[in-house]
């Protein structure tokens, strides 16, 4: 497992040539590839030769000799047809952002004016991942697959379209900038998981028990118990009443 370093200036650099430079003259949420999307992929490969680069009938955001990098920000889903292709012959990483702290701002289309600027009392973290990896978990122990996962601070914009009084409850999203990483995680065999189990886990625990620990909701800590059977990292020992029970698998 490999937590890396934040390349602060590499960060900044790629901040400011997507949000400074080419954004700059345009309105939030106009252009196709969303902004957190953008400044990712030139966080991770500032060469530009090098991303949205054809292979077979796909476009991979990068490709270089070490392999291929998607940013995926969402819907894992989507991603099957192209890791299918993209595994059998080249090592692949999938980026996926995860907002840790986050500003909500608030866009009133019909005039342009934009408010707000709340900090969201919610934080974060990478149990989150673990909704998207059941969408391509027959992938994940394939020997070319690699994970990263990105604890970033965001700049949320947020169309006033809802359908409630003040327009905002049932609002949809218009844009996400980011603005610093906090953390990268990479994970590319069984054992890296290990950093995403919660401490003081009991030697035999439920998902309720997995929840507890790592305060997550319990079908949050399903889903990543069904994630780290698969991968191997822990193992089904049994029922308690109608609850599966687990142990790490050392």
């Amino acid at each position: 497992m490999n937590i890396e370093t934040i390349h602060e200036a590499q960060f900044q650099q790629a901040y400011g040539k997507i949000v400074l430079h080419e954004r700059k003259r345009t309105s939030i949420g106009t252009l196709s590839e969303k902004t957190l999307h953008a400044v990712l992929k030139h966080y991770f490969e500032p060469d530009e030769s090098k991303q949205e680069i054809k292979v077979g009938t796909y476009y991979a955001d990068i490709c270089t000799q070490q392999g291929i990098i998607e940013i995926q920000t969402r819907q894992f889903n989507k991603l099957r047809a192209k890791l299918t292709y993209f595994l059998e012959q080249y090592p692949v990483t999938i980026v996926y952002p995860i907002p840790y702290q986050k500003w909500i701002y608030w866009v009133d289309e019909e005039t342009g004016e934009i408010s707000g600027g709340r900090r969201s009392p919610k934080k974060g973290n990478f149990y989150e991942a673990f909704i998207e990896l059941y969408r391509i978990k027959e992938f994940l122990n394939h020997k070319n697959f690699r994970l990263c996962l990105v604890l970033v601070d965001v700049e949320e914009y947020k169309r006033l379209n809802g359908w409630n009084k003040n327009r905002k409850r049932g609002s949809h999203r218009k844009d996400r900038i980011p603005i610093a990483l906090q953390e990268i995680l990479y994970i590319q065999q069984a054992a890296d998981y290990q950093k995403l189990l919660p401490k003081d886990l009991p030697e035999e625990f439920d998902s309720k028990e997995f929840a507890k620990t790592a305060k997550i909701p319990t079908r949050l800590a399903q889903m990543s118990l069904n994630i780290l059977l698969e991968v191997g990292l822990v193992n089904r020992i049994g029922k308690r009443g109608r609850s599966y029970m687990y142990e790490i698998n050392n």
